[in-house]
């Protein structure tokens, strides 16, 4: 074997190493194969939302945030490809469709790689429930929803498929509103790690086509020059153990089919490789052409998704979506659906913030905060609100006011009955001093 051929299969080991990790098992995060799963329509996609919600499970909090890591090799991995790709054009090669969608959008790529970077900081998902699954343990629940929406919509992403998905999954478990919040940049790590995948699979196909055409070029000099030396040649080759991938085999097939007769002896012994594995070269070409025309949609549609991210209001989305935000706009007095989004806005921060150091939820929050303006001289909960957001030190004091009525009302349940409905009275009074924030009741 010439340095030359040596040179390409040590590049296609390369490229296998930066796809699949060298000799480290691949966890999930580092499997190849591009997000591809079964084509789903709008109404599959909700039936699927309810699915998976059934089957994940939450796992503890915290460990390392791997996304940023990934987001950086998916970068590394993206930018070799397209160097390699360049480099080829100017040798006078020819690249695949796929190929030419990934130098076009090469840009697009970059900027939405950008993107990503600035609006995930480092940590930012140990801050995101994360899931308990085998197989995806560690990983943020709603990466694991932007993984599946990718998957299931061969990287295209659009607004009914994206909402009715949503919303079934918080049928069976709803998400909190830094999930929501989220699934923008979850959506575009999402659609970059499929292009890393997709780009590996055309780096790899690169070099595997280099190889084929390294042995025929090979091959053709000396059926020219020298024909009875094809022989060895051709055993240099099976001696080297050639890949009999698609992309290999259709290559070579393509440079010695008809051409010179005694070229036919490396078809020949290609055919017979093949038969031990119950393929045929047909087969192989065939199959190529299938996989080209796969990753073109793949990317075609993963990089129509990334503009899509750019176009969606996703303040609407997050209002639509929330389970707080329904809640709050049950407001007995009709305010606070009235208020402007950065007000709105305010109020679910605050829902959040008493959430994370409460055992209740989110939506738990915000219902026990309808109630007790209910319950308060019959005033809306926003009038309450307005004067607990209007300073941080009002701020601190509805949230130690409500935190105190949840651990008293937890002690409560131990107690008898009639000392239990005098202590939540006593807590409530509490709560609404803090809603209050010290002002002045307005008759």
């Amino acid at each position: 074997m010439n340095q030359s051929i040596k040179h390409l299969a040590d590049n296609l080991a390369d490229w296998r190493d930066a796809v699949f990790g060298g000799a480290r098992a691949p966890d999930r995060l580092d499997n190849a194969l591009p997000l591809r799963s079964e084509l789903f329509s709008a109404m599959q996609m909700a039936a699927h939302g309810k699915t998976l919600a059934a089957s994940h499970f939450l796992g503890r909090q915290g460990g390392p945030d791997r996304l940023l890591a990934r987001l950086a090799d998916n970068a590394l991995l993206i930018q070799a490809t397209v160097n390699e790709l360049t480099a080829t054009l100017e040798g006078g090669r020819q690249i695949t469709p796929a190929s030419e969608w990934l130098l076009d959008n090469f840009y697009l790529i970059e900027e939405q790689i950008r993107t990503a970077r600035r609006h995930l900081p480092k940590n930012y998902s140990k801050q995101l429930p994360r899931l308990g699954n085998d197989g995806a343990e560690g990983c943020p629940r709603v990466y694991g929803i932007a993984l599946e929406i990718i998957a299931h919509g061969d990287g295209r992403v659009d607004p009914e498929s994206l909402c009715r998905f949503v919303e079934a999954y918080q049928d069976v478990a709803t998400l909190k509103l830094g999930e929501l919040w989220a699934i923008p940049i979850m959506l575009r790590l999402a659609l970059i790690e499929n292009l890393r995948r997709v780009a590996a699979r055309v780096a790899e196909n690169r070099a595997q086509r280099d190889l084929a055409n390294a042995w025929a070029d090979q091959m053709t000099t000396i059926a020219d020059s020298n024909p009875s030396g094809l022989i060895l040649v051709v055993a240099d080759m099976a001696r080297s153990t050639p890949p009999t991938s698609s992309a290999f085999v259709a290559e070579l097939a393509r440079r010695l089919q008809g051409q010179s007769p005694a070229l036919t002896l490396a078809l020949t012994w290609m055919t017979h490789r093949l038969a031990e594995l119950d393929l045929t070269i047909e087969q192989q070409i065939q199959a190529e052409i299938g996989q080209q025309a796969a990753d073109q949609v793949t990317i075609a549609n993963s990089i129509g998704s990334l503009r899509f991210l750019g176009s969606m209001d996703w303040q609407e989305f997050v209002e639509t979506m929330s389970a707080v935000e329904h809640t709050l706009r049950c407001d007995p007095a009709n305010v606070y659906g009235q208020m402007d989004f950065a007000t709105r806005d305010q109020y679910r921060h605050a829902v959040e913030r008493i959430a994370r150091h409460s055992p209740r939820s989110e939506t738990e929050v915000a219902e026990l905060a309808l109630q007790l303006a209910r319950e308060h001289a019959g005033r809306g909960v926003v009038q309450f609100a307005l004067r607990a957001l209007d300073s941080v030190e009002n701020i601190e004091r509805l949230e130690k006011a409500i935190g105190r009525l949840v651990i008293d009302q937890v002690a409560a349940m131990q107690r008898p009955e009639p000392e239990r409905r005098h202590v939540e009275a006593a807590d409530k009074s509490v709560v609404c001093a803090g809603l209050l924030g010290g002002h002045r009741q307005v008759s």
